[in-house]
């Protein structure tokens, strides 16, 4: 961003990733870059954390998601080995009595999922600046970013059925609804590379930048996010969307909508908005997330962001 930044806050406290907070802008950043960010289990927690620790800081508006070095993910990093503390804890196939015992009870979660699922319960808006390779992993936990801008030299990947696998992370499920089905088929059936141009035609991606600008743009993007729009109508918007959009009919969704928009409009983010409005200033909207968020809301008190 162009404009002068305050000092990012507290001390890292993780060993994959780095995380900091500046002007409201969490930054979660995959930090392997010796291994093109290849995802390990310890990371995937790692970022499942940062993502929650944003999500819960009420200094935090806004997330970006990117990575260390010239690529944002390789994918897993099955060539990880077992360190000395275990801290890479690569994606191994041998079966430990735990996983044996997840996997019965039904709550084994494959490491994609584990960030998938996090980004999709937020409340804030995530902006994912991705550049170089992008691929597996590295393209389904882009999927529930609200935003996802990319360097015109950055190749998605859905590589699975060239692995012997199938898709993670949910994915079957996002990437109709971005791309439509057709696209989504052909992707994830043939495992073929994606270039930037198609991604951008097809709706992966929001923008091409350079590589070395991709970052500065996402920063950009966060900065108008902040400054115009109110953190309450976001986080509203951002799960109406994906859990009211695809209902059976659209009745559900507008008793819900009709309900909220009374209430939105006798709030004090209205008055505050349609006050700037007239003053020509930049709103300051007294709404706070999760505090503010109506009680009524359906997938209140069900699936949360989690670690």
């Amino acid at each position: 961003m162009s404009e002068q930044h305050s000092e990012p806050s507290t001390p890292d406290p993780y060993e994959q990733i780095t995380y900091a907070v500046t002007d409201r802008v969490a930054t979660v950043t995959l930090n392997r870059p010796e291994a093109r960010n290849g995802y390990t289990l310890r990371m995937a927690e790692e970022i499942a954390s940062a993502l929650c620790a944003a999500e819960a800081d009420p200094a935090v508006r806004v997330v970006v998601l990117t990575g260390a070095g010239r690529n944002f993910c390789v994918g897993a990093d099955l060539a990880a080995g077992e360190g000395a503390e275990g801290k890479e804890r690569s994606f191994s196939t041998s079966d430990d009595e735990r996983t044996l015992a997840e996997v019965a009870a039904g709550t084994y979660q494959e490491p994609a999922g584990l960030v998938t699922r996090v980004l999709y319960a937020m409340n804030k808006p995530v902006i994912a600046a991705v550049r170089g390779a992008a691929v597996g992993v590295g393209s389904t936990m882009l999927l529930p970013a609200d935003y996802r801008l990319a360097s015109v030299d950055c190749k998605f990947g859905f590589p699975f059925s060239r692995r012997g696998i199938v898709p993670e992370g949910a994915s079957v499920w996002f990437l109709p609804r971005l791309v439509g089905t057709g696209p989504a088929l052909d992707w994830l059936v043939s495992g073929r590379i994606v270039a930037a141009d198609e991604a951008l035609r097809t709706g992966l991606v929001n923008s091409l930048h350079d590589p070395d600008k991709v970052l500065d743009a996402a920063y950009d993007l966060a900065a108008e996010l902040v400054a115009h729009t109110a953190p309450v109508s976001v986080a509203l918007i951002r799960q109406m969307v994906y859990r009211m959009a695809w209902a059976d009919s659209p009745e559900e969704t507008h008793r819900l909508d009709s309900r909220l928009v009374f209430d939105t409009l006798r709030g004090p983010d209205a008055l505050e908005g349609v006050q700037s409005f007239f003053e020509r200033r930049e709103p300051n909207f007294p709404g706070r997330v999760p505090e503010d968020l109506p009680d009524y809301l359906p997938w209140r008190g069900g699936e949360q962001a989690r670690g």
